[in-house]
């Protein structure tokens, strides 16, 4: 049974480089407000660390998502991310206020800072969730990939707050607006005299992190390891182009050498939820079928008529994919 000490459902706003808050956040809060109602309507807060006065670029977009508080830590020293700095805060924050759920963004930043947090909690943590519910004793039941995979466990947590990661794209944003009265709170950042173990000497974004934007990408063309080699995903790439989309592989692809772990789709990989994700030569295996069955339209090419993908594909194409794809980009050339 929840804790009666502990309300309400906290959401970590992260920022990136560019100072915009990440997508998983908008998703996150939506779904917060999905979990807040069967919890009786208890209030879905944030916070957010950042350098001074960055907060007043988000007020009214807080508002519109219809946050009840948002508890903010501003300081020249938190305006990039540091894992002792900011896992100190949120547990400062959460020691204080005692959130029933703890929310944030299983992304690369949120990888390294949720499990701090947790143990310095003690508290568990379900990561990599594709799922979150309220179960019928109104404990948070957070649905994630286990066994490489091959199943899917529902995982629930004894102590508080109660801690989930979710990937990005894997819940949907909802466009109407729920605008609220939101309480700014602000916060003492409590830093002064603790040590950096580490310090960002300089950032350089590689090119293939700005073209393969996978998670707002419109169309995906995907590749397994039935494109053979390095010359199957070139003609992946340039019909991906004809399209005006962007490519992605699968952990197989990427285990063989014919694509970067940048543009993994699946399990370890990443979850994408584009108008249009075509997969080509990928036999359907959960591994990356947990990544992107939430596609709008899901086209499969595969000359094994009896692969998985079939199942799931909203059309199937059985042929050889190095006689196919050829063709498509003929008829998207004319």
């Amino acid at each position: 049974m929840p804790n009666n000490e502990n309300s309400g459902i906290l959401i970590y706003a992260q920022l990136t480089r560019e100072e915009y808050i990440h997508t998983v956040f908008f998703e996150l809060v939506d779904k917060a407000k999905e979990l807040a109602q069967k919890l009786g309507g208890t209030e879905v807060k944030a916070v957010l660390i950042s350098r001074p006065h960055l907060i007043d670029s988000f007020k009214e977009s807080f508002q519109n998502m219809g946050l009840s508080k948002v508890y903010y830590f501003e300081s020249e020293e938190l305006k990039e991310y540091s894992t002792e700095y900011h896992s100190k805060l949120i547990v400062d924050l959460v020691q204080n206020i005692k959130p029933e759920i703890l929310l944030i963004g299983a992304t690369n930043q949120g990888r390294d800072l949720a499990p701090r947090v947790a143990s310095a909690l003690g508290t568990g943590l379900t990561a990599d969730c594709t799922g979150l519910d309220i179960n019928e004793k109104g404990q948070l039941a957070a649905t994630r990939p286990t066994f490489g995979g091959q199943l899917m466990a529902t995982i629930l947590c004894k102590n508080y707050p109660q801690m989930a990661t979710v990937r990005p794209n894997v819940f949907k944003v909802n466009s109407v607006s729920d605008k609220a009265n939101t309480e700014f709170i602000p916060c003492p950042a409590n830093i002064i005299g603790m040590k950096k173990h580490v310090q960002l000497l300089s950032f350089q974004r590689t090119v293939e992190n700005v073209i393969n934007d996978l998670d707002s990408a419109e169309i995906i063309v995907a590749g397994g390891k039935g494109l053979k080699n390095s010359k199957g995903f070139e003609l992946l790439k340039y019909f991906a182009d004809s399209l005006g989309g962007t490519i992605a592989a699968t952990r197989g692809a990427v285990e063989m050498g014919l694509a970067t772990p940048t543009i993994q789709v699946g399990q370890t990989g990443k979850t994408v939820h584009p108008k249009v994700y075509i997969a080509c030569a990928i036999s359907g295996a959960i591994q990356h079928t947990v990544g992107m069955t939430d596609s709008d339209y899901i086209i499969a090419i595969n000359n094994d008529e009896s692969a998985p993908i079939f199942d799931i594909a909203d059309c199937g194409i059985v042929g050889d994919v190095f006689e196919i794809l050829p063709e498509f980009i003929k008829r998207n050339r004319k």
